[in-house]
């Protein structure tokens, strides 16, 4: 598990101030699977634009670089690929922060969110572990970077990650992804 100081430096924030979010990316996948080291977190996060000076406030700068308020409200008026980063100053710790801004990958994800205990007194928000793997098949897909088809093998050989197929099938259909899960499937067996 990655350093608990990392998960709460940014989401005890989000928590404070009511804001709506996942852990996806590495974080999550290691939740689904099987721990490896990263100094980032990834979150989707639910954030209008009458609620971007809130969200600022919830970072304050003499801990955080924050965007400017302008530069999140173009992000937040992006279809598809809307992004921007918070940094804590003391540790270098990044999140890679995505705005929904409608995508109905995220949409169906941010529905189904599960709350995760990672101790007694600490939980998050993470993404399903469906969405976990189509997104790591995305940045396969476009970067080539076999960590993401690593992350995956290990969250399906995890006897706790229950994934519904029918789901992910049928995203998987929708998002032109079959060529990548035939590489994760059709070796299944080497690594099960």
């Amino acid at each position: 598990m990655q350093p608990l100081d990392l998960l709460e430096i940014f989401l005890l924030p989000l928590e404070q101030s009511g804001f709506e979010y996942m852990v996806t990316g590495s974080i999550a996948a290691t939740l689904y699977g099987e721990p490896r080291l990263t100094h980032d977190v990834d979150l989707v996060i639910l954030l209008k634009i009458d609620q971007i000076q809130n969200f600022i406030t919830s970072f304050p700068p003499a801990d955080f670089y924050c965007p400017p308020a302008e530069i999140i409200r173009i992000e937040l008026q992006r279809r598809d690929f809307a992004h921007f980063n918070l940094i804590h100053h003391e540790t270098g710790y990044k999140a890679d922060c995505y705005p929904f801004t409608g995508n109905p990958l995220h949409s169906w994800a941010l529905s189904q969110k599960r709350r995760i205990f990672i101790r007694p007194d600490f939980s998050l928000f993470a993404a399903p572990p469906e969405y976990v793997i189509l997104r790591k098949l995305q940045y396969f897909r476009d970067g080539g970077t076999q960590k993401h088809i690593s992350d995956i093998r290990k969250m399906i050989a995890t006897p706790d990650c229950v994934l519904d197929q029918s789901v992910l099938n049928d995203w998987i259909d929708r998002l032109n992804l079959e060529k990548e899960w035939k590489l994760v499937s059709s070796a299944r067996e080497q690594w099960l």
